[in-house]
Formats: structure tokens, sequence, C-alpha cells
């Protein structure tokens, strides 16, 4: 506000500010603005942050929802296997980190993977039978060979089923837990066979190993004879080795978990279906530690799978998720 005198000698006041006033008025401004711009990019860069968070926590809990799901309905865990005592590292416990850990004794390389059989909810071609039936017969597994997953490799294709670090180094490929220099030394029978701390994990072509078509002095397809077929047919319907355990698998490749699913075509091209016939999907990324331990339970009931997920972004938030799930808890 200011004031004038007139050419009558009055003083009159007039609207208006000085340059003084104008001057203080757009500092204090300034300093206002300055203030709330702070306040702005710190609610975007938390906003933003949380935003990451909550994307990592989406992706790890989709993850370790499929891993679990397939665990519960499934009937059998093939890996990890339990330990063994010839070995130096932990066969029970599979763990890997990015960047890598150390691999424990003498295994040379840190490795990470679970693997159960098919869940019977799987019918990918729609077709009304569970993929896991591969003859159709409405069994399932009811006739493995000695290569029990028919991927034409020891243990599961691909994969260092033994925690030692080398992939598909077995004996054979009927060498199904990649224990060199054995195969086909564990029947399905119950029983620790080979006395390496898994049960029933390398079975021959005659399952149950007692030299007779499906269970000796039995009739096991129920068409009046006993036995009538070759050792190795197993469900005793004329043809053997043809209903396989088809794995579903979980592993890290890079910093991305993939799941590998098995289906029931022929996705190789090579002539027909086979344990080397599956699809694999990215389910997670930015995974920074994955650890599947198997846990013995007690009284000889089915295992649990104990399972750490871990993601961590770019700005190094971490997400960790922890669950353990009894293989076919739902069935």
């Amino acid at each position: 506000m200011r004031y004038r005198v007139t050419q009558a000698g009055t003083c009159r006041r007039e609207q208006g500010f000085t340059l003084i006033e104008l001057l203080v008025t757009a500092a204090i401004s300034v300093v206002i603005v300055a203030g709330l711009s702070g306040v702005i990019q710190v609610s975007i860069a938390s906003r933003n942050s949380l935003d990451q968070r909550l994307g990592l926590l989406r992706e790890a809990e989709f993850a370790m929802d499929r891993m679990t799901r397939a665990i519960a309905h499934s009937r059998l865990l093939l890996l990890p296997l339990a330990d063994r005592a010839s070995t130096n590292w932990p066969e029970h416990i599979r763990e890997q980190t990015v960047p890598a850990s150390p691999p424990i004794g003498s295994s040379t390389l840190a490795t990470a993977v679970l693997a159960v059989t098919l869940p019977l909810y799987s019918d990918l071609d729609f077709d009304g039978f569970p993929d896991a039936d591969n003859d159709r017969d409405g069994r399932i597994d009811e006739d493995i060979g000695g290569d029990r997953d028919y991927d034409f490799e020891d243990g599961i294709y691909l994969l260092d089923d033994d925690g030692d670090g080398s992939v598909d180094e077995g004996f054979a490929s009927t060498d199904d837990d990649e224990f060199g220099g054995f195969a086909s030394e564990d029947p399905i029978n119950g029983i620790d066979d080979d006395g390496d701390g898994s049960v029933d994990e390398d079975p021959p072509a005659d399952m149950n190993g007692d030299g007779c078509a499906g269970l000796c002095g039995i009739d096991d397809d129920g068409d009046g004879s006993i036995d009538e077929s070759a050792t190795a047919d197993d469900d005793e319907d004329g043809a053997t080795d043809e209903d396989w355990y088809d794995a579903v698998v979980f592993y890290l490749s890079g910093s991305t978990l993939r799941e590998r699913t098995p289906v029931p075509w022929d996705e190789t091209g090579a002539g027909g279906i086979t344990g080397r016939d599956f699809l694999t999907s990215d389910i997670a990324s930015q995974v920074t530690r994955l650890r599947f331990e198997r846990v013995a339970a007690p009284a000889a009931g089915a295992p649990l799978i104990d399972i750490t997920v871990e993601l961590t972004s770019a700005d190094g938030q971490v997400v960790s998720l922890n669950r353990r799930v009894r293989v076919g808890s739902v069935l």
C-alpha cells in the first residue's frame, strides 16, 4: 500500500505493493515452491519404490503358488534326492544364489532344482485323460521303463539331479539318480535297496524287481491269466514301458525362475511323445536366491518340501517368501 500527495495538498491512499513487498513475496514464494517440490519428489520416489516392492511381491507369490500347487497335487517327489553318506554335499538341500555362491564339498556348482511327477489336473490336449496317463488306460505311472522318465538320459534330462555340479553325467539312461556306475538298482518296493538314503528312486524295467509281469502270482489285468507277459510288462497289458514318470521341473536360468511342464504331443518333432517333450515358461524374474529342502516325514510318510524364493529389484529392494508343503497333501 502507498500514499500520494494531491495538487490540493491532501494525502491520498492508493492500492498496490511496493517493490520491496513484491521482492519479499517473490522470495517467500520461491521458498514455498522449493519445499513443495521436494515433498512431491519424495512422494513420487516413495510411490515408485512401493510399486516396485508390490510388483516383486506379486511375482514372488505367483511363483510360490505355482510350485506349492504342483507339489501338493503330485504323487511323487523326484528331486531333491535324499542325502548319500558317500558324498560331502547335501543332496537334500538345493540352493542357488545370484551372484553364485560357492558349492559345498566336492560339488562343482551350486544349483537349485525341484522336480515332481505331473499332477492329474493337467490335461493340455483336452482329451479327458490326465496327461500323466501316457497310455490312456486310466492308470498312472503303472508301467515305467528302466529309464523311468523316458528321456534317454540318466536322471532327468538337462538337470543336475544329484547336486554335484554336472548334468546328465551318470552311468546310462537307466541311471535315474545319476549315481555313476549303477543303474536300475532300486526297484519300487518301499525299501532303500541301494542304501543311498532314497527309496525307489532308480527302478528297473521290471518296476518291482520280482521277475514277473506285474506282481508275481497276481492276475494284474483281470483277464483270467497270471504272469502271462514279459517281466517288463508291469501291468500285463501286452505292452512294455509305456507309462513313464512325467517330470514337472522348477529351476533357475540366470536370475529367472522357470517351470518345465510335460506335454502330451510331439514338441521336439522327433516322431513320438517322450520325456523330452515339454514347454518351458518363466514364472519369476530378478531372483537372487532359490532354495529347496527335502524334509523327511515321520513314519515313512510323504516328504515335505521347504521352499524359499527371494527377489531383488534394481534399486536393492528385497522380497523373500518361505513355505513348506507336503507332497500330495491335497490328494
